[in-house]
C-alpha cells in the first residue's frame, strides 16, 4: 500500500522563507510527516500537481504569510485537501486568527497531532481569500511595499511604507450594495474581512473569527489622515466600529463599486478590481490547529 504524503510548499521569498526550509525539512522528518516538494521548474504549480498526484497526497503544507497561503487557496478548494500551516512571513494574520503558533516546532506539532477545523474563505470576483480584502489605503501600501522590503524591514516596513502614503492619502468615492440596501461613501479604505486580524496586528472586528459564517465589512470615512492617529488603538482591537468616521456591518455577500477600476487587495496581494462582488464560502477548508 503506497504511503500517503504531505505536499510541502514554501515560499522562498517568505521574510523567512528560504532561510528556514532545512529546519522545516527536519522537523517534519523528526515528527514522521512524509513530505514531497513540487520539482523545479517555472511551470509546477501547487494546484497543477495535485490534480496529478492527488492519490498519493494527504495534506498541503505551507510555509510562508497570507499571500503565500492565498497562493494555494484554489487548489486546497478544489482538492479538499487540509492545510498546515507554518507562519513563515512578515504578518501571519491567518495563523493568529486560528491560533497557530508562531514558531516552528510547534507549528509542525499541531500539523503532527492531526487536528483540523473547517474554516470559511472570502471570494473577490471569484477569488479566494483567508484573511482580508481591501481598496483604498491597503491596496496603495501593497502596491508600494517590495518584497525586499518586507524580508528586510518587517513590519517596521509596511510602519515606514504606511506613513508616507498616508500622508498623500485622498479619499475615495464608492457605492456598496447589501442586504437589498444601496449606499453612497466618501471613504479612504473599506476592507471585507473574513478572518480576525490583517496587516500584522489589525483587528477586522472584535468577534470575528474565520468560522462565523458572516463577512465583517468597515469603511474608514475620516475627512484628515491624521484623525487615523485617534483611531488606532480601536483599529487593533477591532472596535473602530464605534466610532462615527467608521461604517461598519456583517453581511454573507456584498457588492462594491467605484467611478474608475481600483485593484482590491486580497490577503496582501491585487488580485483583481473593482466592481467586486464578495461572498462568504462557509466551511470552505480544513485547517490543521491546536
Amino acid at each position: 500500500m503506497n504511503q500517503k504524503t504531505a505536499l510541502l510548499l514554501v515560499n522562498p521569498n517568505a521574510r523567512r522563507g528560504r532561510e528556514n526550509l532545512p529546519q522545516v525539512r527536519q522537523l517534519l522528518a523528526g515528527a514522521g510527516i512524509a513530505f514531497t516538494e513540487l520539482p523545479d521548474g517555472k511551470d509546477a504549480t501547487a494546484l497543477g500537481f495535485l490534480r496529478e498526484h492527488a492519490a498519493r497526497i494527504d495534506r498541503v503544507i505551507v510555509g510562508g504569510g497570507d499571500g503565500s497561503l492565498n497562493g494555494t487557496a484554489q487548489a486546497l478548494l478544489e482538492t479538499g485537501l487540509p492545510l498546515g500551516v507554518l507562519p513563515l512571513g512578515t504578518a501571519n494574520d491567518f495563523a493568529r486568527t486560528v491560533g497557530i503558533p508562531l514558531d516552528l516546532p510547534s507549528a509542525i506539532g499541531v500539523i503532527a497531532r492531526g487536528n483540523t477545523v473547517a474554516v470559511d474563505l472570502g471570494q473577490a470576483n471569484g477569488h479566494p481569500f483567508f484573511n482580508v480584502a481591501s481598496i483604498g489605503f491597503s491596496a496603495d501600501l501593497a502596491m508600494s511595499l517590495t518584497e525586499e522590503a518586507k524580508k528586510r524591514w518587517g513590519k517596521l516596513g509596511y510602519a515606514l511604507v504606511a506613513a508616507r502614503l498616508l500622508a498623500g492619502s485622498r479619499l475615495f468615492t464608492a457605492t456598496l450594495d447589501h442586504d437589498g440596501r444601496s449606499e453612497e461613501l466618501r471613504t479612504l479604505q473599506v476592507s471585507v474581512g473574513n478572518g480576525r486580524f490583517y496587516g500584522g496586528g489589525m483587528t477586522v472586528h472584535a468577534d470575528a473569527t474565520a468560522t462565523d459564517g458572516m463577512l465583517d465589512f468597515y469603511s474608514l470615512e475620516v475627512d484628515h489622515w491624521w484623525r487615523l492617529l485617534r483611531l488606532l488603538p480601536s483599529l487593533r482591537r477591532g472596535t473602530h466600529g464605534e466610532w462615527d468616521d467608521v461604517r461598519a456591518f456583517s453581511t454573507k455577500s456584498l457588492t462594491i463599486r467605484t467611478s474608475r477600476p481600483r485593484p482590491v487587495n486580497l490577503d496582501g496581494e491585487l488580485k483583481t478590481t473593482t466592481p467586486v462582488d464578495f461572498r462568504i464560502l462557509e466551511k470552505a477548508i480544513s485547517v490543521f490547529v491546536p
